[in-house]
């Protein structure tokens, strides 16, 4: 492998980490088509690099197994909008105005994101919709995709993942603005039920929401 492909494969292997939490290195050859052996390599120099870190499983027959997480700073290595200046100011804003005010503030900011979003999605089929809410995410730094919870009937609803949270730093300082996103999703979406499956900032590798229509 020459040094110009280590750059994309190390990235792979994160990528890979971000989206399914924990891996082992026979898991990473399998979705890379490499050899345990190259991706043990790579795994030894993002560990040193610490982006990622390993815990020992016992297995059921032969040696323990290595299972692969990314680190704290992994994570960082994916698109993040918000940094410390916005918790910073965040800090700076709840001090002057007391708790609730700053509530009030981060909803009405939330509602005019959920206008945005409600207006661009448009109205029309659901899936369609939902198509155009994953994009938009995805534009703002989410890692978002979007699934069919059965792929033979669309009316059992969608589940959309949010692999990379843009405003994780903001999350974990403020977790009231999950609660807001939420409601976000459900004024984006306003004939549909939208809960929450999986979340981030509870220490889950991704943030989930099960989307089903209410007609």
């Amino acid at each position: 492998m020459t040094t110009s492909q280590q750059p994309n494969t190390k990235q792979d292997i994160l990528t890979a980490l971000l989206k399914q939490g924990q891996l082992t290195a026979h898991d990473l050859a399998e979705r890379l088509e490499m050899t345990p052996q190259g991706i043990r390599r790579h795994l030894k120099d993002l560990e040193t690099e610490g982006l990622i870190v390993h815990e020992t499983v016992a297995a059921k027959m032969g040696r323990p197994n290595h299972v692969y997480a990314l680190s704290a700073d992994g994570r960082k290595q994916f698109p993040d909008r918000y940094d410390s200046f916005s918790i910073d100011l965040l800090d700076t804003l709840a001090k002057t105005v007391g708790k609730e005010q700053m509530a009030s503030i981060l909803q009405q900011q939330w509602q005019r994101k959920a206008t945005e979003y409600r207006s661009q999605v448009g109205s029309g089929d659901l899936y369609k919709r939902v198509q155009k809410l994953v994009e938009m995410r995805q534009s703002e730094g989410y890692m978002a995709e979007c699934h069919l919870v059965e792929p033979e009937n669309p009316d059992a609803g969608f589940v959309l993942t949010e692999y990379n949270c843009a405003i994780s730093q903001i999350a974990e300082s403020y977790p009231s603005v999950c609660g807001n996103e939420l409601e976000m999703f459900s004024t984006a979406l306003p004939d549909c039920k939208v809960e929450r499956t999986h979340w981030l900032v509870g220490g889950e590798h991704r943030c989930g929401y099960l989307i089903t229509s209410r007609l």
